[in-house]
């Protein structure tokens, strides 16, 4: 192992501490952010949604109705997410937020670093959700612990190229490295891209169907 590729919801981070407060504060914010937001990509999304059959409820120009049917369906629009992306920007910026991961997560960090791992993020909220929630958690920024940060403009989180894209940004082969998320159908995809796999189980993670994934539940099992 060389290489460990995090996902962030049930995996470093509490699902609660995304549904319970990051998605709440983004929908009540939404439709200020809309004023000012460059609607192009969210329309494009619009547009694809109506020509699928989606029956997505009307445009207008200020679409907040739109927006709200993606947040019910947690859709992971890239559209939907670099909104959210800014609107806790603004959160975080003026301390109404603060990012929330486990506890086992920084001395994790700390213990991979120190054995010269090269630790990344995947997740389908944007890069700049990422940053922010590392960034700003009760244990310090933990930042400088990870070396780089994906969301789905590399592509769907279960969709084996997305991972292979993931790969070659690694300095190391497929096969030395770890993903390790809350979620079988994403491992699977990562497993088809020749990575490790580990199913991390937490308090408040959703149940998932048989796999064959190995299990973990807390990070400090996992060492090189």
């Amino acid at each position: 192992m060389r290489g460990i590729l995090l996902d962030i919801e049930g995996t470093t981070t509490p699902i609660s501490f995304v549904y319970e407060v990051l998605f709440p504060f983004a929908r009540a914010r939404a439709r200020e952010h809309l004023r000012t937001e460059n609607l192009n990509p969210l329309k494009q999304e619009y547009d694809e949604d109506v020509r699928q059959g989606q029956n997505p409820p009307p445009w207008s120009d200020e679409p907040i109705e739109y927006v709200h049917w993606l947040m019910d369906q947690d859709r992971k629009s890239t559209a939907l997410k670099a909104l959210q992306g800014k609107i806790w920007l603004d959160g975080y910026n003026h301390g109404e937020l603060r990012g929330e991961v486990f506890p086992d997560v920084p001395p994790a960090l700390k213990r991979w670093r120190d054995e010269h791992l090269d630790v990344r993020i995947f997740s389908s909220g944007s890069e700049l959700a990422q940053r922010l929630l590392f960034s700003t958690t009760r244990f310090g920024d933990l930042t400088a612990q990870l070396n780089g940060f994906f969301d789905t403009t590399i592509g769907a989180k279960t969709a084996r190229e997305s991972y292979e894209r993931i790969a070659s940004a690694f300095q190391c082969e497929a096969p030395d490295i770890v993903f390790i998320s809350d979620v079988t159908i994403e491992l699977d995809a990562a497993e088809g891209a020749g990575m490790q796999t580990l199913l991390c189980i937490r308090p408040g993670n959703r149940p998932q169907p048989p796999h064959h994934h190995s299990v973990i539940s807390d990070f400090v099992d996992l060492r090189r």
